[in-house]
């Protein structure tokens, strides 16, 4: 059986869209082929990192890529995960369809190292529901 190909992207594929391709690569990758991107290049945040490790995904090996490493790809989806990305990219080339839904960026949080760790662990469970909700 061929499996879906999803496509996640968020503005520098640093944290959500990370950790959106590990959580739907470990539930569901007998029936997804999962990838991720990012409007622009940057690195896998360490915190995404960690926070996915709390429950049992790693996504350490992960780097962070941009869109046009997919260039001539096709994907039965991609999913934006940003309002930046969306503005970005609304229709993604390669792609069947393309759906939106945003989560915030625990990037930008200001404060201690267990208030920013917090925010990175709500946005992932958030996360995870909605793979669980969109995907299962």
């Amino acid at each position: 059986m061929e499996k879906t190909r999803i496509l996640f992207i968020c503005t520098a594929n640093a944290a959500r869209s990370q950790m959106a391709e590990g959580l739907l690569r470990a539930r569901y990758g007998d029936r997804y082929e999962v990838f991720s991107a990012g409007t622009r290049q940057s690195k896998v945040s360490t915190r995404a990192i960690l926070v996915m490790q709390e429950i049992g995904i790693d996504i350490s090996h992960h780097r962070s890529k941009t869109l046009a490493e997919f260039n001539g790809e096709s994907f039965d989806c991609a999913v934006t995960l940003c309002d930046n990305a969306h503005t970005a990219c609304p229709i993604v080339p390669g792609a069947k369809k393309t759906i939106h839904h945003a989560f915030s960026d625990p990037h930008l949080l200001q404060g201690s190292d267990e208030e920013i760790l917090a925010v990175y662990r709500k946005v992932r469970d958030e996360i995870a529901t909605w793979i669980g909700v969109t995907f299962a």
